[in-house]
């Protein structure tokens, strides 16, 4: 009866069952609790990683609301939270999907030393060649990919000129072997882990014959940024978005897998393995879509406090978060000079020089030489950025590759307003230059008269920057900026602080019982007040 009962609850996870069974003096938690010792040692053999572990039930998952706009990243209950965190509720299939992911991606804990080899393929001429960034800034980027990585380390890079970036072989017969030659000298050297090539992806006879030839594991573009995307995702928003982002990626790596062909062009998947990804890219997609419901209430929610919205965007670790803590000042922010350190969309309250109050969104960064597919894993918050009143599009002005970067943004915002907000137009877009401070002279800068040049650190430009975001916003929203005469100590007063923007506030020179009032107020706002106050003067 014991192993009965023992076996229920293990399948289960529910105790009713305790109501029919002999075994009443044992206490519910008691028996949990010898389950869980019971079940440690098999649970202690799967590597704990970032990723999704499992999709609980929908009440569970996501019954918390964020207490108010400013606070939406607070996407579930603190009790979620450490079952997450300590990983109590991995079934089978969770198992199954980790042994397949790592079969297929070469995921491994972040914890293990990586030692890379470099390798970045760039097309000398034809369509397939990259006119925005040059060879050794692509290399450059790559190297900063793997350092985003604790415990990786770049052990040589080199680039490579090709004809194609589609042979199965990717290189030719004679670079290969330089290729082999070079990776055993600093295999010997120092103790090569596994090789990346700088591709968006690689195919499944691409990857297959580069780690036959070389016997490394071989990391493409996607899957470094998998690992990097794992490693900063902390919310449960944010790993179903990095989970749902490797879906794709799995299914593109065995749709070329037929079982009569003669050699084989993809993973064969077994029935089950192909059931857990369908199961598992079904319940992420439902999750995703109550994300979108969820984000569309909050944003409800601010039209019905009449909160703008300022979205700001830019390529990864073009100082995003650190604009708009300088803009905000709100100290709790924590920016990191790290690609890809924000993966969650927050909002942040602020003040703009007419003491109109603001929401900044924050969002994940872009970077090229990305599918589609893995960006559109976020589209559940990057639909804030689409539907906001103004962007703000914060660009590196420091970076050699800063105009690359700014086509690569404005070309993803493109994309994003087809698949996200199709009947309406990309919000106004302001272009900020950010890090001016780490330029090496400011004297051959290319002034444009559509950027405003700040560094958010060193807290320089930021009041012409504000200006121009008040003037945008007030345009967009239809505020006005108008003086109203008001009686001193009147009800007036106290409904024009409540329900607008007090600019300023001076004493009536022609009447000492009057006071004028400086606000900065909507058309409907201004309707209601002259419906409560119908003898109030106003200029």
């Amino acid at each position: 009866m014991w192993l009965k009962t023992f076996a229920t609850v293990r399948n289960s996870r529910s105790f009713t069952l305790f109501r029919t069974s002999p075994i009443r003096f044992i206490e519910k938690k008691s028996l949990l609790r010898d389950f869980r010792d019971h079940d440690v040692s098999i649970r202690l053999k799967y590597v704990q990683h970032k990723g999704v572990k499992g999709i609980r039930s929908r009440k569970g998952a996501f019954e918390s609301i964020s207490k108010d706009e400013n606070d939406e990243q607070t996407f579930m209950t603190k009790d979620f939270k450490k079952e997450v965190n300590h990983d109590e509720f991995v079934n089978l299939d969770d198992r199954a999907y980790e042994e397949l992911v790592s079969n297929v991606m070469n995921i491994s804990p972040t914890f293990l030393t990586q030692n890379v080899f470099i390798i970045q393929p760039y097309v000398k001429w034809g369509s397939e060649r990259n006119t925005l960034s040059t060879p050794d800034d692509q290399l450059e980027e790559a190297k900063a990919l793997i350092s985003s990585l604790p415990n990786w380390h770049v052990g040589h890079a080199i680039k490579i000129p090709l004809e194609t970036l589609n042979r199965k072989a990717l290189f030719g017969s004679g670079k290969i072997e330089e290729l082999k030659k070079l990776i055993q000298e600093h295999k010997t050297k120092e103790t090569l882990t596994c090789l990346f090539i700088s591709k968006s992806t690689l195919s499944f006879a691409q990857k297959c014959f580069l780690e036959d030839t070389f016997k490394l594991p071989v990391f493409d573009r996607y899957t470094v940024v998998i690992q990097i995307l794992r490693l900063h995702a902390t919310s449960a928003e944010a790993r179903l978005q990095v989970a749902m982002a490797e879906i794709p990626y799995l299914w593109a790596q065995t749709k070329d897998a037929n079982p009569s062909q003669a050699r084989k062009q993809g993973y064969l998947f077994t029935d089950v393995q192909r059931g857990i990804l369908k199961t598992r890219e079904r319940k992420l997609k439902q999750e995703l879509e109550r994300i979108r419901d969820h984000r569309r209430l909050l944003r409800n929610k601010r039209k019905q406090k009449n909160y703008p919205v300022i979205a700001v965007v830019g390529y990864t670790n073009a100082g995003k978060t650190s604009l708009i803590k300088a803009l905000t000042h709100e100290q709790s922010m924590q920016p990191r000079n790290q690609l890809f350190a924000t993966l969650d969309v927050t909002a942040h309250g602020g003040f703009l020089p007419c003491n109109l109050e603001v929401i900044y969104i924050d969002t994940v960064g872009f970077m090229s030489d990305l599918p589609t597919g893995l960006i559109e894993c976020f589209v559940a918050t990057l639909e804030d950025a689409m539907l906001a009143d103004i962007i703000l599009h914060v660009q590196d002005e420091s970076h050699i590759c800063k105009e690359a970067q700014r086509q690569h943004v404005v070309a993803t915002l493109l994309s994003l307003k087809n698949s996200i907000a199709v009947n309406q137009e990309i919000p106004p877009i302001i272009n900020v230059a950010n890090k001016i401070d780490l330029t090496s002279s400011q004297g051959h800068r290319k002034v444009s008269k559509d950027m405003f040049y700040v560094s958010a650190t060193e807290r320089t430009g930021l009041k012409e920057l504000s200006l121009e975001i008040e003037r945008q916003i007030l345009t967009v929203t239809g505020r006005r900026k108008i003086t109203m005469r008001v009686q001193n100590g009147g009800p007036e007063v106290a409904w024009l602080y409540k329900n607008t923007a007090v600019k300023n506030v001076k004493a009536d020179n022609s009447s000492a019982e009057h006071l004028l009032i400086t606000v900065i107020i909507d058309e409907l706002t201004m309707q209601q007040f002259k419906k409560k106050f119908l003898s109030t003067n106003y200029a």
